[in-house]
């Protein structure tokens, strides 16, 4: 009775770790949900619509909507606050409940629009979440998600959005759903599904982005490392672009104390660089964007041209993809980056798709007073070999720091 009291008492996660983790796990081996399976649980239920950011955890999932669902009824948009409004009109405009999905780390981008659009002392818009559960407790992750899967659960809870793990088996996914189209119709509030790693059966998309492109985006690295100097700075996105600087860095013997890895922070690159440029006006600053990245929080790229910081050097890889979470794809082909990067102010702008091409815009741009945009278009190809970081954050932040003073 005591632990019946007990569990009660815990929200959903707090419950789901307590009574998961209460003995020997008796199963021989793991089940996995096939998305064919889940996506027609949805389908039946009356879900058409789906809107969100690509996550790994999810990218067999989004990989089988996208290539069976109809294109005009999903969405992959460029951060998830959009994902939410955009679910929130078509609720409107339809009565039908929308699906949004991202990464725990895209809790942030949310919380206003959840807070000021969709809570039920506001307009009381339902929403379904499928949410990647990144730094889930227990599981070895990184840093940066390690620290957002300890808040999630209050975060959450905060936020008025109940929530459930999503079940790896078909009977228990059903009837997860069904519980959580009854608290949409019921509450018309947003409900949400924690999604586990390896919750799905691998799907190979055939929706990823395939473009011959001379260079990859290692290549172009590798390429834009022999023009630097040792006292330039780089500041490099998130994902396997700061995982490659951090590679090739190694393998040439270059100090990597010139270098900030964003290892989370998704969308604020360039922020983060153009501080730095205003603080360091006798450094040049090199900022290592990608095109999710940079399209997350666009807006951003009005600042950094006005300023006119003749140290910025804004450097944008573009292939066109999500690649770290699965080769979604973006808009980043569709987009005339350096034409907006002109209207935003910046003196010099330019796009290369091959080596010479890099070679003779990065000399234009390093010959330019004033803030440069240069988009370098690349193929998508990553190595299978590629390591991951074995330092600390806070270790890098330190030595980049020291070498700022220098």
């Amino acid at each position: 009775m005591l632990l019946s009291r007990t569990l009660r008492n815990l929200n959903p996660l707090q419950r789901w770790i307590r009574t998961h983790d209460a003995g020997p796990l008796e199963e021989l081996e793991r089940d996995f949900l096939p998305s064919e399976v889940l996506y027609k649980q949805f389908s039946e239920r009356g879900f058409d619509f789906y809107a969100g950011v690509p996550d790994s955890f999810l990218k067999d999932f989004t990989g089988y909507i996208a290539d069976n669902h109809p294109p005009n009824k999903h969405i992959i948009t460029a951060n998830e606050g959009t994902a939410v409004s955009v679910a929130a009109g078509y609720y409107m405009a339809t009565r039908k409940y929308p699906i949004v999905y991202l990464q725990n780390s895209g809790l942030g981008n949310v919380i206003n629009p959840i807070l000021s659009l969709c809570d039920t002392r506001v307009y009381k818009i339902p929403i379904l979440f499928l949410i990647g559960w990144r730094g889930e407790p227990g599981k070895k992750d990184e840093p940066q998600h390690l620290v957002q899967g300890k808040v999630m659960s209050n975060l959450l809870t905060d936020l008025s959005i109940n929530y459930d793990v999503l079940p790896n088996f078909e009977e228990g996914s059903g009837a997860s759903i069904d519980t959580a189209l009854y608290h949409l119709k019921s509450r018309g509030s947003p409900y949400a599904f924690l999604v586990r790693r390896k919750n799905f059966v691998d799907y190979d998309s055939k929706s990823q982005i395939k473009v011959d492109l001379p260079m990859s985006r290692e290549d172009a690295i590798d390429k834009l490392t022999d023009k630097l100097s040792k006292f330039d700075i780089v500041v490099s996105t998130s994902g396997f672009a700061s995982r490659e600087l951090s590679d090739i860095r190694h393998h040439k013997n270059q100090h990597q104390d010139q270098d900030f890895y964003c290892v989370g922070s998704s969308g604020h690159t360039s922020s983060i660089a153009l501080g730095i440029a205003i603080a360091k006006p006798s450094k040049k600053v090199y900022c290592f964007d990608g095109d999710g990245s940079f399209l997350m929080h666009m807006g951003s790229i009005a600042t950094n041209g006005s300023r006119q910081l003749p140290n910025f050097r804004h450097i944008l890889l573009n292939n066109g993809c999500h690649d770290t979470v699965g080769g979604q794809p973006t808009n980043g082909f569709d987009i005339d980056f350096p034409r907006i990067a002109k209207a935003c102010g910046y003196k010099y702008v330019a796009s290369v798709s091959t080596k010479e091409e890099l070679d003779k815009s990065f000399n234009e741009m390093e010959q330019t007073v004033g803030s440069c945009f240069l988009e370098i278009k690349v193929a998508r190809r990553t190595r299978n070999d590629l390591g991951r970081f074995k330092g600390d954050p806070k270790d890098n932040k330190v030595n980049f720091m020291n070498f700022l003073e220098l």
